[in-house]
């Protein structure tokens, strides 16, 4: 069982031991450490947070604990109950609130849950920040309020329907376009918010809607991760169905993937691709992704006359880097799209209407808009870490390694080929050393993440 502390939230695996998995007394003991860093930092005693999380089965049981725990410092609670990501994340300044509390674990298996936190602005956290906060919750930093200075819970259940309004009011969303269409799509929300929150957009943009574990039970049906070999069962229904195509979403609604009219993965690289190239044509301007997304959003932005960035891995990272480079768009390549005409976090919400906006215009099916796309081809592979293994040193290693090929070491090693990429990281939310490859062939991208895991082997002396 594991407890992971970094500068991004607090993240582990339900029961146990406390300090060595995500128990209730760790929930509260860093929740409190948010509360008392989140006084210093507004400058007032008086604090609303807008709290939310998805249908994880601790989910409840979780943000009952950081509400009451909040109150308890006399901080006011507005309880969004079963929500998402980008939804809490609008509800933020939407209610003026200081800050917000997103209760998910993301794409992890049901025994874990962590806490995401977010400033004034919807946001998330510097690594300043997080740093503070961490410390705060080591020393036990913290206060609690009096019985006359309890803070209030607030509950409010009416921002799924807001997030979807805000969504059907950005300027490049027609949805009399998207209805004009007759889109019949099946939805994967993996038992999750998302199933709640996908179907009620595309109903209200007038798409024939075909659910497909879309009960908020928190019994994820699959692996949550939504990656070609966990969705069999959606790229079945969406060929059963004859459906124009299948959406998929993590637990939190903040990535997303699409599925073709034949039942094959669009790419979960290709969303954010997709989504950049329509508003890139209605918006020309410049696009961010991390170092571990497809080279396609560089063309496709370049074919447009913008400029690509490539950031840190990180939301906060990428994020950063959007606002220094004016971007239009951005986000990861792990299907999180970051729109700031609505706001800077990853939002499936926004995604798929702006999917269905291009798509409605083109009047193509989403393989013909795939195929259109330069064609490149990831691996997605990781090691397992050893106890002891000195990561940083086997990093150095592989970069002295290749000290002759173009390399960039802001985030962990990134190997830039002519023809190919690979890029090396610690995960900060999984024991874990990550691997990306991509080339002009899933047989070369294949390969060449196998090389580098054979020869990270060697090094580190893993059998």
């Amino acid at each position: 069982m594991t407890l992971i502390k970094s500068i991004s939230g607090i993240r582990g695996t339900i029961g146990g031991k406390p300090s060595e998995n995500l128990t209730p007394l760790d929930t509260v003991k860093f929740a409190a450490a948010y509360g008392s860093w989140l006084k210093e930092y507004r400058n007032t005693d008086k604090l609303r947070v807008v709290i939310g999380r998805d249908a994880r089965l601790s989910g409840e049981m979780i943000q009952q604990l950081v509400m009451a725990t909040l109150q308890g410092m006399g901080i006011d609670v507005t309880d969004l109950g079963l929500s998402t990501t980008p939804t809490v994340e609008i509800a933020v300044p939407m209610e003026g609130a200081d800050g917000g509390i997103i209760l998910t674990a993301s794409h992890n298996p049901k025994q874990w849950n962590a806490l995401k936190l977010l400033n004034e602005k919807g946001e998330f956290l510097d690594a300043a920040q997080g740093k503070l906060i961490l410390e705060k919750a080591d020393k036990e930093a913290f206060d609690f309020a009096s019985v006359d200075e309890l803070g209030k819970h607030l509950p409010d259940d009416s921002y799924l329907d807001k997030h979807v309004k805000a969504v059907l009011e950005l300027d490049l969303v027609t949805p009399e376009r998207i209805r004009e269409k007759n889109f019949k799509v099946v939805v994967d929300g993996v038992n999750s918010s998302g199933g709640l929150a996908i179907p009620l957009l595309l109903e209200a943009l007038g798409v024939e809607v075909v659910k497909l574990y879309c009960e908020p039970t928190g019994h994820f049906p699959h692996n949550p991760e939504p990656l070609k070999e966990h969705l069999q069962d959606i790229c079945e229904r969406v060929k059963a169905e004859k459906a124009d195509l299948g959406i998929v979403v993590d637990p939190d609604v903040d990535r997303l993937a699409f599925i073709t009219e034949k039942g094959e993965m669009f790419g979960e690289e290709y969303t954010l691709v997709a989504c950049a190239d329509y508003v890139l044509s209605k918006t020309p301007g410049n696009t961010v992704s991390n170092l571990s997304s497809t080279r396609a959003l560089r063309d496709v932005t370049e074919s447009h006359g913008g400029n690509y960035t490539a950031a840190a891995v990180g939301e906060v990272n990428v994020v950063a880097a959007m606002k220094k480079e004016k971007a239009v768009i951005g986000g990861e390549g792990n299907g999180g799209i970051i729109y700031p005409a609505s706001h800077y976090g990853r939002d499936a919400l926004v995604g798929t209407a702006l999917f269905l906006m291009l798509l409605s215009e083109k009047g193509i099916s989403v393989s013909e808009l795939k195929d259109g796309y330069p064609q490149y081809f990831m691996s997605k592979k990781k090691i397992e870490l050893t106890p002891g293994l000195d990561v940083d040193a086997l990093l150095k290693k592989v970069e002295e390694a290749y000290r002759q090929e173009r390399l960039t070491t802001i985030d962990g090693v990134k190997i830039d080929f002519e023809d190919s990429w690979v890029h090396l990281r610690k995960s900060n939310t999984e024991p874990i050393i990550r691997i990306y490859t991509e080339a002009q062939s899933q047989k070369a991208a294949d390969d060449l993440a196998n090389r580098l895991i054979d020869e990270i082997k060697t090094a580190a002396g893993i059998n």
